[in-house]
């Protein structure tokens, strides 16, 4: 089977998501129509989907993206290479104290994105979140649940999370078998996930809509009727959003969420 149809058969099969999928929507309009935020985290190619949520053609102010560089990787071998990003995407205490000044509060939604889900980075978000009183949605795979937790808390993420969506991906993460080829080849994990992101941005959309709330949409500059100066007013009003969430947990985040 071809990648493009076992790409076809997972999307298909996130129509099964619809009651969790529908349930963080939910959370997120309440979040958004309440003047919070939704914050995505991720680590590593989980980075993905978090980087497709906001800013990109088609989002929105409120989305607030939990970026660090250093659990990303720009190089293979080497200074910000691979092995250096994977040890401390495990290494337990540096995602809390990551997350530990960031305006994460009471009412907030908390998009955490792991396809394994076992990782200190994930598990750690998810903690974190549910500590800060926000809803913690997990989009990771079920595939993964049966393997042994890695983190010391004897967690994952999807125990964690007031809501699981499920991305069917294999534990493999590779999708194809070739004949003659030792291993699958064609990772899904990514694909799927900012499948599920722009799922819930439209959802999340529509819920708005219908309760006559609209939000600063980023636009492409091809889009009809956008002022040259569109944008700019995006990222102000992204700008507010924040530091008015800012003001809302500073004292919360000077002390030690323990």
């Amino acid at each position: 089977m071809t990648f493009l149809a076992r790409l076809r058969e997972l999307l298909a099969a996130l129509e099964n998501q619809d009651a969790a999928l529908s349930a963080a929507a939910d959370a997120m309009a309440d979040a958004l129509a309440a003047d919070r935020l939704v914050h995505l985290f991720g680590s590593g190619h989980s980075v993905i989907p978090v980087m497709e949520a906001f800013p990109r053609y088609g989002s929105y102010a409120g989305f607030h993206p939990l970026l660090d560089p250093r659990l990303m990787w720009w190089n293979v071998l080497g200074p910000g290479g691979v092995r250096e990003f994977h040890w401390l995407e495990q290494a337990e205490g540096y995602v809390d104290n990551f997350l530990n000044h960031r305006p994460i509060g009471a009412g907030d939604v908390m998009l955490v994105f792991s396809h394994g889900g076992r990782n200190a980075a994930p598990v750690e978000a998810a903690a974190h979140g549910r500590r800060r009183q926000a809803t913690v949605v997990a989009i990771t795979s079920s595939h993964n649940l049966d393997r042994p937790a890695t983190h010391s808390s004897g967690q994952r993420l999807a125990e964690l999370a007031d809501i699981v969506i499920d991305t069917g991906v294999p534990a493999a993460d590779a999708l194809v078998d070739i004949a003659g080829w030792d291993y699958p080849v064609a990772g899904g994990s990514t694909i799927v996930a900012c499948a599920c992101t722009n799922e819930l941005i439209a959802r999340t959309a529509s819920r708005l809509a219908e309760r006559g709330v609209k939000l600063p949409t980023f636009v492409s500059p091809t889009a009809n009727g956008a002022a040259e100066d569109h944008n700019d007013r995006v990222f102000a009003a992204h700008r507010d959003r924040v530091l008015r969430a800012e003001l809302r947990t500073t004292p919360a985040n000077q002390l030690d969420p323990h």
